[in-house]
């Protein structure tokens, strides 16, 4: 049983630590050394649903079905038309999720008129607890556009397969007190619902607004 549960584990962390790593290179290499995103690089329509890669071979986000803080049942297709900045984490999170969920809070407000266009939302890793009265009580502490969206366990380890997010109880002996060891990074996605770049863990507000900013004008080229 030992055996199994290691090789369940490592199934699950390798591909999370190999997007990992390629996100840290991603974001320390030059600007010029970057590749592009798949959608600029080959020319090639997203696949349906959309996504998008930051690194050759790493597709990241694609369709969703989930629920968000009222009960109503969303999918990526609700929030077609609008830039979407998306944070996984969990409402029981004693301190990264409530600091990165304040840092794009404070870069929805420098963004000013800009920020109309940009949806916020808080995706659980912890559906077993974020019910979504759970999210509605604690995504109104940080913006009143933060979503906070849950689901059944199968849909949200769909969407954290699609965003190449990890996510894992940490063992103890508590059923219902216990913590989540998750990835940290922010994403964000264009209108189209492909990936237009991915903030770090440690990206300051006034930096996150520069990238939204910058990828906003680089989609504006574009069209």
């Amino acid at each position: 049983m030992a055996k199994k549960r290691l090789i369940r584990l490592l199934v699950t962390l390798v591909p999370a630590l190999a997007f990992a790593a390629l996100v840290a290179w991603w974001l320390g290499a030059p600007p010029s050394s970057r590749p592009a995103s798949s959608a600029s690089s080959t020319g090639a329509a997203p696949a349906s649903g959309g996504g998008g890669q930051i690194v050759p071979g790493v597709a990241v986000g694609g369709p969703f079905t989930l629920v968000d803080q009222s009960g109503k049942t969303v999918t990526e297709k609700s929030y077609a038309g609008s830039w979407r900045l998306m944070f996984f984490g969990y409402t029981f999170c004693p301190d990264i999720c409530p600091t990165e969920l304040q840092v794009m809070a404070q870069a929805m407000d420098q963004l000013g008129a800009e920020g109309d266009k940009v949806q916020p939302i808080f995706i659980s890793v912890d559906p077993g607890r974020d019910t979504p009265q759970q999210l509605s009580d604690y995504v109104a502490q940080f913006h009143p556009r933060l979503v906070g969206l849950t689901g059944t366990a199968a849909q949200v380890s769909a969407a954290t397969r699609a965003w190449r997010v990890y996510a894992a109880k940490v063992a103890g002996d508590d059923p219902e007190n216990y913590l989540m060891d998750h990835s940290t990074y922010v994403y964000l996605m264009d209108p189209d619902n492909r990936l237009a770049t991915i903030f770090a863990r440690g990206t300051t507000a006034e930096d996150m607004v520069k990238g939204i900013r910058e990828a906003m004008a680089k989609g504006a080229a574009g069209k």
